[in-house]
């Protein structure tokens, strides 16, 4: 029995949350609800109450509650659903602002989030509105956009919530996936290598393990046990039970890493960035610069095929997906990767100009699968590739069968 959590905020269309909470009862859901301030003005918490059969969460201070209440509810949660999301809590979790219940809790809790937003047209259309709303997308959450219908102003416009029966259409969807990988266990590498070329200086890359991260995290939403072999990234590590983080530094690192958990896993997602070459010696000590030599010259040596070297001790039930950056002649560069590397799929992307995926929170790539054509998939938040490249894995598995 999934645990949701649902929290209704200040907007006229407060009322129908009751409904979706009855109707998400009915299907056999634990439902807990919270309140913001605003919300209790339109609905009185005793009718959730009394619905629930537990407290409803509408202060941070209660004297009655558990020492640390929204704590505990962001723990117990399993999937939060906003309904209906006002203008105000959407532009609170987009900036990360915790100043009442609701907001506090939403910020503490590790499980998926659906968005329902209701609001005035002019409202859901302002700018900040919708820079809010790529925020939370490209922040992983789920967002189900409002309707166009008449409004409590009196006229017809874009922002009337759904019908609460459409709601529960969408979170039962929505837990579906949850199951995708289910049982899977899943390695993921992400970020850059370094390769040591003194104590102080390295042979690095521009990679921040954006698109890695997000893949760890879209696929232990599906359900998988997941592994992450982390390099180095510029952002904040997933902190979930279902993903347990390697850390390496080396290309070598990272292949002995591989060599022990190749074996237990049925998918391995190759999503680092992989240094081609590193010094053929290590020197022990600080480079200095000479008063007469103004050139410095470093040989380099290959370092291990990572994804040639694993995937070619590929079983038949087990499924590895590379990733081809380039700059220039994309897919012919990725379908000899596809061919060379022995692998299952290739995320082809481009990393070059000003539209290069390196550190953005956008990418746009194409997959390629043998004897198949190439799937082009629009520019888009990574989080949104991510989920979309794991529902391809679950079907190319389902295929296999």
């Amino acid at each position: 029995m999934t645990r949701i959590a649902v929290y209704l905020t200040g907007s006229i269309a407060a009322y129908k949350g009751i409904e979706v909470v009855r109707e998400l009862q009915k299907s056999g859901y634990e439902v807990r609800v919270g309140m913001t301030k605003a919300a209790t003005k339109l609905v009185n918490p005793a009718t959730l109450f009394a619905l629930t059969k537990k407290p409803v969460l509408t202060n941070l201070w209660d004297e009655d509650s558990t020492p640390i209440p929204h704590i505990e509810l962001a723990d117990w949660t399993e999937l939060a659903v906003v309904v209906p999301a006002s203008a105000d809590i959407i532009a609170k979790m987009a900036g990360g602002i915790a100043d009442d219940a609701v907001s506090t809790t939403l910020l503490a809790t590790a499980a998926p989030k659906i968005v329902v937003p209701a609001m005035n047209s002019h409202m859901w259309m302002a700018p900040a509105t919708r820079r809010n709303i790529a925020q939370l997308k490209e922040d992983g959450v789920n967002i189900m956009a409002p309707v166009t219908g008449r409004l409590a102003e009196g006229y017809a416009g874009r922002g009337r919530l759904p019908e609460p029966a459409a709601i529960c259409r969408y979170i039962a969807d929505f837990l579906a996936n949850t199951d995708l990988l289910k049982n899977k266990k899943v390695i993921i590498t992400a970020g850059g290598t370094r390769e040591n070329i003194d104590p102080v200086r390295f042979i690095g890359n521009r990679s921040s393990g954006k698109m890695g991260i997000a893949i760890a995290n879209a696929a232990a939403h599906a359900g998988a046990d997941v592994t992450l072999i982390v390099g180095q990234v510029s952002v904040e590590l997933p902190q979930s039970p279902q993903i347990k983080i390697v850390h390496v530094t080396t290309t070598e690192d990272l292949f002995n890493a591989l060599q022990k958990r190749f074996a237990a896993a049925d998918i391995l997602i190759m999503a680092a960035a992989v240094a081609d070459y590193r010094p053929v010696e290590f020197i022990d000590h600080k480079i200095k610069k000479s008063a007469n030599n103004y050139n410095f010259s470093l040989s380099l040596t290959e370092t291990t095929d990572v994804l040639k070297e694993i995937a070619s001790k590929k079983r038949a039930d087990q499924l590895v997906v590379g990733f081809a950056a380039e700059t220039d002649d994309l897919l012919q560069n990725a379908n000899n990767k596809l061919t060379s590397k022995n692998a299952d799929m290739i995320v082809a992307n481009n990393v070059g100009g000003t539209q290069g995926a390196f550190g953005s929170d956008q990418n746009q790539v194409t997959v390629l699968q043998k004897n198949q054509d190439p799937i082009k998939w629009p520019r888009q938040s990574k989080m949104q590739i991510a989920n979309q490249l794991i529902e391809l894995i679950s079907l190319k598995l389902k295929q296999g069968d």
